[in-house]
């Protein structure tokens, strides 16, 4: 008698689903997101015992209820907008840019060093175009770096981006310390030359006018251009991009400076206009969070608008429960991951589906 156990048979097993109607695709986002807030308002009775529709209004009222405060949510939807673009060519070619945060970084502190050195000993007009050519060069050539050593010697692009974020954040604390206003502060202060200008009495409508416009030209890049097409290409498979006469190391190198050089401008917004001041911190965390946005919107620059805001309403609504409530700042942040992580989980089930598996009785 044959004594030897059979395997047992999975219950089910995860298949790639066929392309699915929008309508359905979009049907079950929405269900995702009704189950988010259901889960998070049973969060919110256990942890705060607080009404959840009220702290629901109150995320809605630190976005909405004034004019200034929509204002202020545009401008950080613009700015997290702003790397999430630079990041996509990159990760559309399957090149995992995880340095954006450096590269920003990088990029700010080329403005501040214009501003604080040529600041008041040139016209302002030319000492905008020198903060914009430097910081454009600077969030490059930072992204350069890895580029090189990933088509000269196949590195680990993530590993390597990574790492130069530390380095980023040490040279902008040292500098921070060289330019401090007053000794053993730390902190620049605010830089009085070379602020962006403003367009009527708002401080943040050209932030956003410069992103909408970057969005427009990222977008018929990537899918209108010869560049666009071969960085495609790359990113599905580097042997049929070889097979059909691409120069992959090129492509890589070429799409890392421009996902530098983009990192570079959103530095430029920052410190020139919106901060106007350098230190480690102002990248924010944009630089993570922006991977989010664009791998949500599928690497189209035109959805980003969308999740950049939905990303900068949950980050800044969830401060302001923390504020009104005077919860700590975990709790919010809880909330706001409950809800991106059924967001974010409702992706698996449009591109994949379970099937289960029928159990054979023995002896059948």
């Amino acid at each position: 008698m044959n004594n030897e156990k059979k395997p047992k048979e999975p219950l089910f097993h995860i298949a790639k689903r066929p392309a699915i109607p929008w309508q359905k695709a979009w049907g079950i986002r929405v269900i995702a997101i009704l189950l988010a807030f259901l889960v998070s308002g049973l969060v919110i009775m256990m942890l705060t015992k607080q009404n959840p529709i009220s702290v629901y209004a109150t995320m809605f009222d630190g976005c909405f209820r004034t004019e200034a405060k929509f204002w202020q949510l545009l401008q950080e939807m613009a700015l997290l907008l702003c790397v999430s673009l630079a990041v996509t060519p990159a990760f559309k070619m399957h090149f995992w840019n995880i340095g954006a945060e450096g590269q920003v970084l990088i990029g700010g502190l080329a403005t501040a060093a214009c501003m604080i050195i040529l600041g008041g000993k040139i016209s302002n007009g030319l000492l905008l175009i020198v903060m914009i050519v430097a910081s454009i060069l600077a969030g490059a050539i930072w992204a350069l770096i890895p580029a090189i050593f990933k088509a000269r010697f196949n590195t680990n692009e993530t590993l390597f981006t990574l790492m130069m974020n530390y380095v980023a954040i040490q040279l902008v604390s040292y500098f921070a310390m060289v330019w401090e206003k007053t000794k053993g502060a730390g902190t620049v202060g605010e830089i009085q030359f070379g602020w962006l200008p403003r367009i009527g009495n708002n401080d943040y409508i050209l932030n956003i006018i410069v992103v909408l416009i970057l969005t427009v030209v990222l977008y018929i890049y990537l899918n209108k251009s010869k560049h666009g097409y071969e960085l495609t290409v790359v990113g599905e498979s580097e042997n049929t991009a070889r097979y059909i006469g691409i120069n992959v190391n090129k492509v890589i190198i070429r799409t890392m400076l421009l996902s530098g050089a983009l990192c570079g401008v959103a530095g430029l917004l920052i410190v020139g206009g919106k901060d106007h001041t350098i230190n480690s911190s102002i990248a924010g965390g944009r630089g993570f969070t922006a991977i989010m946005v664009s791998w949500l919107a599928k690497f189209n620059p035109f959805y980003m608008i969308a999740t950049a805001l939905l990303l900068a309403f949950m980050q800044k609504g969830a401060g302001e429960i923390s504020t009104v409530y005077g919860i700590d700042k975990a709790v919010s942040d809880i909330i706001t991951g409950i809800i991106l992580f059924f967001i974010i989980g409702c992706e698996f089930f449009i591109n994949y589906e379970l099937k289960f598996i029928k159990r054979h009785k023995e002896g059948e």
